[in-house]
């Protein structure tokens, strides 16, 4: 697995950038970056079940089953992905799932100032890094309109 890295200065405090990124509206407008009609089911409390969603182009929904591991209020959150999600059935067993079950996705937020840099950590195959590599800093600077607005 490759990791990759993110980060953006907002000029916004951490409580405010964290529910930007992680209150469900706003979640919703800066993930469409990734797949319009993204969202979660679940909590981000540490040790709850979530469930990253999206319509396929056929309207069915299917997404990642996830675990989120870690959550250190307004400074880090760390999720474990687990297997994928798709025509309502989870899959954390197939030979595609293992190649990247247990992957992280890590958020830190660090405020100095009244300015929050967000870093974005995560695990991905090599056929996914270029995807990431396109979206990761355009979903970054939505969230930053977001949040500075």
């Amino acid at each position: 697995m490759k990791r990759l890295r993110y980060s953006i200065t907002i000029n916004s405090p951490k409580e405010k950038v964290w529910k930007t990124m992680l209150e469900d509206a706003t979640y919703r407008i800066w993930s469409e970056v990734f797949m319009k009609g993204s969202h979660f089911t679940g909590d981000w409390s540490e040790g709850s079940k979530m469930l990253f969603l999206a319509p396929d182009e056929c309207g069915k929904t299917f997404g990642m089953v996830s675990l989120i591991r870690k959550n250190r209020l307004y400074e880090f959150i760390s999720i474990e992905h687990l297997g994928f999600l798709k025509d309502g059935v989870e899959d954390t067993t197939s030979p595609e799932v293992k190649a990247f079950a247990g992957a992280q996705e890590n958020y830190t937020f660090t405020e100095k100032d009244r300015r929050t840099e967000v870093l974005v950590e995560l695990d991905t195959v090599e056929e996914y890094a270029g995807m990431f590599e396109d979206t990761w800093p355009r979903a970054l600077e939505k969230l930053k309109e977001l949040a500075e607005a």
